[in-house]
């Protein structure tokens, strides 16, 4: 009899601790480390170009670490990060009071990382004759007030609306309403298509767009359109968005760039971005015409004099 109830005991524990293996692998055991698994991120649109070249070259160093992206609207992709469906967001701004109360009943303490400032780029048909504008001139245009004979039918477009793009706009100049020349298109790239195809007409875009030099796409863009000199104001040089601009913030249209997570371990989300945020990372930043966040980079003056003086 007792025999029977020990041999009974035995299987029982064996039960159990079976069970409770299973269960911490299944559930409590991350089944990613900084530089191998699977992660899904949610990625503002405006950056396409950039993180797709980050995470290629993340992916060709690391083999066993596969990072998807989803890329969507501002708005979409902080949905994504409250509700609860991924784990690591890119971003043009921080998170705001509402959000960071969330993370508070969460008891998670948010990995912020800044990887970047980047512009926003105006670009014109070809065709277009008025290309240099103030802050407050780009406000009158969306608005379709005060503006030149020659601008009253112009289109302007952008990406889409709840963009970061027109956000950023929005905040920017203080528009208060938009006028029937305004259209949300569905993303950069058909911005820059309708810019590159059209007359009459001003598009509004992520600069990384345009700035890879070495990308034979973004030059054939760059044939077909304009990129429009912008100016705080009329007392203010009205600039392009060239990277020592940006850098020195002298070109008015500039905003940060971050990587937001939540993961409350050091998995892939971790790993990806801590790359993001390295050296290696940040020169593919420097690339794409934006301005590395965690980098030193090096401006040269060059003053042009007469050398017979």
């Amino acid at each position: 009899m007792m025999k029977k109830i020990i041999i009974k005991l035995f299987i029982l524990i064996i039960q159990l601790t079976l069970f409770l293996q299973y269960g911490c692998n299944r559930g409590d055991t991350p089944s990613d480390t900084p530089t191998t698994g699977t992660l899904t991120i949610s990625v503002d649109q405006t950056f396409k170009p950039l993180i797709d070249s980050e995470i290629s070259t993340f992916g060709s160093i690391y083999n066993y670490a596969k990072v998807k992206v989803q890329y969507k609207s501002e708005t979409e992709v902080f949905n994504d990060l409250l509700n609860d469906s991924i784990k690591v967001i890119i971003a043009s701004r921080d998170l705001n009071p509402d959000e960071i109360k969330q993370f508070q009943k969460w008891e998670i303490v948010p990995r912020v990382t800044k990887i970047a400032i980047d512009a926003i780029a105006l670009i014109g048909s070809k065709d277009l004759k008025d290309t240099v504008f103030t802050v407050e001139e780009i406000k009158s245009l969306l608005e379709g007030e005060d503006i030149l004979p020659s601008l009253r039918k112009t289109k302007i477009v952008f990406d889409e609306n709840n963009s970061s793009t027109i956000n950023y706009i929005i905040k920017k100049t203080g528009v208060n309403k938009f006028s029937s020349n305004c259209y949300a298109l569905n993303s950069n790239k058909a911005v820059l298509d309708y810019i590159s195809e059209g007359s009459n007409c001003i598009g509004i875009i992520g600069v990384n767009w345009i700035s890879d030099k070495d990308d034979s796409t973004v030059q054939n863009y760059l044939k077909k359109i304009k990129v429009l000199d912008i100016s705080s104001d009329k007392n203010s040089e009205a600039l392009k968005p060239y990277q020592a601009y940006i850098a020195l913030k002298t070109y008015p249209l500039t905003r940060e760039v971050y990587i937001i997570s939540k993961e409350a371990y050091n998995g892939l989300g971790t790993g990806f971005s801590a790359f993001v945020a390295s050296e290696r990372g940040q020169r593919i930043v420097l690339k794409f015409g934006l301005v590395p966040a965690t980098m030193p980079i090096r401006l040269v003056e060059i003053i042009n004099e007469d050398i017979n003086n």
